[in-house]
């Protein structure tokens, strides 16, 4: 759950993929929904939705549900959207406290804005609302139900394997059980039928992978958005390839505002392979769409918006 915010702020990605009407009856519904909450959480959620997410997990949604089945999103489609959305913006907030991270979208995350007491209450709200949402759809809470247990033990494992030297492989397992499983789940919310679900995984690989090359582009004496993974060593793309160097490995296992610096360097210097990870991935993600879906068209201009994303 590392802060993904930084390539989720373009807004042109929903005209773009053409789902401008099915975003617009999500925001809505979202909308609605506060209206009804518990007055206790109203000014929280209030501040945690209306701030303009780009609903990137939604849209994945969308892509897969219509790659499957021609004409409008329907109504099961949206709430599953919505649903997820609660769940996404749950692991934001949990992730801003552990991250101690004082902003999110450009302003005071929730932790910082109404205390953790309340940042905490008000993600297990999400949780609970997000069910509700569907608690007459078995096959959407058992994906929901999925989503939980592989995010949370993807938490832990991230967290039990800070600092310790190890490869791409083990960087790969963590992106697929972490933000994989989302976009994985996102694609059978889209198509119930399950084809597309690996097409889901690998979309989520490649959207965590290009989160940590753009953090490391984005970093100046880790002033970007990779400081916090840097200082708690954690597994990134760019760190699995760095560390491959006895030197640099040794830095990352002691990390220290003395080696900050160094490690931001040795991060940068393997931009170029990541780059590289990154097509790999794309290619593998286009092949699944192509080989399960009628019409891949959004499902590959989805990859390719991702992968676009990753160079900015």
């Amino acid at each position: 759950m590392n802060n993904q915010d930084n390539i989720e702020r373009a807004d042109w990605i929903v005209p773009e993929l053409g789902f401008e009407a099915e975003t617009e009856r999500l925001r809505r519904m979202i909308a609605e929904w506060i209206t009804g909450v518990k007055p206790e959480m109203a000014d929280a959620l209030q501040w945690q939705f209306l701030s303009g997410s780009k609903y990137f997990r939604p849209l994945t949604v969308f892509c897969c549900a219509e790659a499957i089945e021609a004409g409008p999103i329907d109504d099961r489609a949206i709430r599953g959207a919505m649903s997820l959305e609660l769940l996404h913006n749950m692991t934001l907030v949990v992730d801003d406290i552990l991250d101690r991270s004082d902003e999110r979208r450009g302003k005071a995350s929730m932790h910082h804005k109404f205390g953790e007491l309340k940042a905490l209450m008000t993600s297990g709200y999400m949780v609970a609302e997000a069910y509700r949402m569907v608690k007459y759809d078995p096959a959407v809470i058992e994906l929901l139900s999925e989503l939980m247990t592989r995010l949370g033990a993807a938490e832990v494992k991230q967290w039990d394997e800070r600092c310790r030297p190890l490869g791409v492989e083990d960087w790969r397992v963590l992106a697929r059980e972490d933000t994989g499983s989302m976009f994985e789940v996102a694609a059978c919310l889209g198509d119930p039928t399950g084809q597309l679900r690996k097409f889901g995984q690998l979309l989520g690989i490649l959207y965590h992978a290009c989160d940590d090359v753009s953090d490391v582009r984005g970093t100046s004496a880790l002033g970007g958005g990779g400081d916090e993974d840097v200082r708690d060593g954690i597994l990134t793309l760019p760190a699995a390839l760095a560390i491959r160097d006895p030197y640099v490995a040794e830095m990352f296992a002691d990390p220290n505002e003395s080696n900050y610096d160094d490690l931001a360097s040795a991060f940068r210097a393997v931009l170029p392979e990541a780059e590289a990870e990154l097509d790999k991935i794309v290619d593998a993600a286009i092949g699944e769409s192509e080989a399960n879906s009628e019409d891949p068209t959004k499902l590959i201009d989805l990859v390719t918006l991702t992968r676009n994303l990753g160079r900015e």
